[in-house]
Formats: structure tokens, sequence, C-alpha cells
């Protein structure tokens, strides 16, 4: 891992700007870039400008919102789900490529230190979910928890959010797809068990590099790699259908630990995988070219062009089909390699679907076809 004082450019900065460009360990993101959405905001523009600038904002701060809804369908016909739950928006495992960035704009927070310390937490999210599993107009589909921010990140820890919604989705029988990067899903092994027993649950554990250094920079408040592993193998061992994701695969960085990564997952219980080609739209484009530059600074020319290549000189496209695995050479390569282990490793050897004719409204029934 490069430091700082390794970058060039940062020798010939004076004493006083040194000592403003303090890296912020345990976060991914080192700056809120603009809110696009926002008319007015203060911001800090010049690292000389403001003597005595302060953050008021150095903890994780978590917003307890009243939402009015907690289910949302998922139009993109490329991210593989349906519909999509999240209990909180902003996360503080602060992965610095997270596409989920830009969503906190909207709440009018930045894409950049905001997301990771400024936590919204939907506590009313388990009686939401029940008001719309109730409601008779819906016909059940597996729901995705989550699809934007990671639903054990350590707010969880607090909160219990997601616990009270499987408990919501067993009681009904709903299926569920989930995704996380934190061993805290263990805590609901119980739950997860039941719900696999009846073919209601999937799991996909998102693992982006075996390299510890890179893995504490790039993904800084996530549990470890090995910890990851151990979420497959305990809740696989569990019989539940345990997956890997391999997302986002960064050309330079972590694209060569695709077999590693895939064997280790596999030998741990994974039958089933996933992968991303990274993409930087929005805000994350400035959010990821400073954290790249700074921690990488002999290598972030070349790692930056090869994201470029992937993307039609770009780096990112929006369009639907392309824009989560990319185009070209290098991200032809990675696919390539995605093909090639899954068919030595055993992962996505069979078809396979959450079932949906077990969901049951309490007082009803059942379906008895």
């Amino acid at each position: 891992m490069k430091s700082d004082n390794e970058n060039p450019s940062y020798s010939n900065l004076t004493d006083h700007e040194k000592q403003q460009l303090v890296y912020l360990k345990g976060r991914g993101a080192q700056f809120n870039p603009r809110n696009r959405f926002l008319k007015t905001e203060l911001i800090r523009t010049e690292i000389e400008s403001i003597d005595d600038w302060t953050d008021p904002n150095v903890e994780t701060v978590y917003l307890e919102d009243h939402a009015k809804s907690i289910v949302n369908k998922v139009d993109s016909p490329d991210v593989g789900m349906f519909y999509s739950m999240n209990p909180y928006q902003g996360c503080e495992h602060g992965c610095i490529y997270c596409y989920a960035r830009n969503a906190h704009e909207y709440w009018g927070y930045s894409a950049g230190l905001d997301f990771e310390r400024k936590i919204i937490v939907k506590k009313n999210a388990p009686e939401l979910l029940r008001k719309f599993l109730m409601n008779p107009k819906w016909e059940c589909k597996p729901i995705s928890l989550s699809g934007n921010t990671d639903c054990y990140q350590p707010a969880e820890k607090k909160f219990r959010i997601t616990r009270q919604l499987l408990e919501v989705c067993l009681e009904f029988n709903q299926p569920v797809g989930m995704i996380t990067k934190n061993a805290g899903m263990l805590r609901d092994k119980d739950i997860i068990s039941k719900m696999a027993a009846k073919n209601l649950i999937s799991i996909l554990v998102s693992i982006t590099s075996l390299n510890e250094d890179l893995r504490r920079t790039m993904e800084p408040r996530t549990t470890t790699a090995m910890q990851r592993l151990r979420i497959i193998k305990e809740l696989s061992g569990q019989g539940v259908r345990m997956g890997v994701m391999l997302g986002p695969m960064i050309p330079g960085l972590n694209e060569h630990e695709m077999q590693r990564i895939m064997e280790a997952a596999a030998a741990n219980g994974a039958t089933f995988s996933a992968y991303t080609f990274i993409r930087l739209n929005g805000a994350i484009k400035l959010i990821f070219h400073d954290w790249l530059y700074k921690n990488f600074p002999h290598r972030a020319d070349k790692v930056w062009h090869l994201i470029e290549t992937g993307h039609g000189g770009k780096v990112n496209d929006s369009r639907f089909g392309v824009r989560m695995r990319g185009e070209g050479p290098i991200s032809d390569l990675v696919r390539q390699q995605f093909i090639k282990y899954n068919k030595i490793y055993g992962l996505n050897a069979e078809r396979w679907g959450l079932d949906c004719s077990l969901f049951c409204r309490p007082g009803e029934q059942g379906r008895l076809f």
C-alpha cells in the first residue's frame, strides 16, 4: 500500500497544505463532492481558503426516517431482481466504488463522506412490509434485501431492522434474495435456516479481494474476506443456497484475484456466482479518482485508463446490458475468466429459483395449487 507521501504532487505542498490533507483512516471517501440537486451548500473548495475549517460530522450519525413505503419495483433488466427493500440509506462500510452513493444526493446529502457518516434508518420498515404483503393485489415475487446499501452494515447491530423484515417474510412465506459483506448476517442464522428449509431464501456474499491491505483501504469498515468465507461455510452447512458476488472487478487492482476468490468460495460451499465490472457514474467518478491517486499514486494512471478501456474511453456507460459488464478487450477478458472458473468450480451449475407458491397471508388457508 502506497501512502500519500509517495505521490510526486504531495511533495510540492507546503507543511500547512499537508496538514490539511490528513488521510481519514476508516473512511473510503475523503471529501464531500457537490450535491447536484442542491442550489446552495457550504463546501470547501481550496485547502488554504479557511484556516479554521472543521468538520462537525466526524462520527457516524443515525437519522430516523418515517418512510412511506419500503418495497420498490426494480425496472433495470441487468441487476437480477424484481423488487427490493432497503432498511438503511447510506452505508458505514464506506466502499469507495459503491454505486449507491449517488442515491444519497436525493436525501440532500453528499455521495462522499456524508454517505458513510449520515445513515438514514427506516425504523417503520417492518410495519410497511407487513402492510405491503397484506395488499391483495400483491402477486408474490422474490424481494431483494437489499438492492442498494448493505442490510447488515454496522447499524443493523443496533436497530435489528433486517431481522424484523426477515421475521415478517417468514411469517408470510415471502421469498427473499440477500447480499452482504458483513458477518453480522450470522446473528440471524436461525431465521435464515428456517427460510432455507422452505426454499424461500438465496444469499450472495460479496468478496472483492483476498488481499487484506486492499480490502481495508477499498472497503474500510467491512469484515475480512476470511469472515465472509465463514458466512458461506456456516450458512451452506445449514442448507442455505449460498453464492459469491465478485463486484466490482477493477482492472489493475483486483481482477487478477477472480480465480482465487471463486475457488475459495466454492471450497466453502458456494454453488453460484455473479460479477460486475467497475463503473464510476455520477459523483463516484470524483470520489474514486481522489481515492485511487492518494492510495496508489504509482499505478493510478494505469488503473484509470484500464477502466476507461472497459467503457469506450469513459469510466461509465449507463446503457442497460452494458453498464454492469463493460465492453472492449479488458472487460471481455474479465468475462471470459468468469465463465471459465464458473465451469471449473461448479458455480452456476444448475438452474434454480425461489418458491413463491407457499406465500400465504395470515388468516388465509394458503394456496392449494
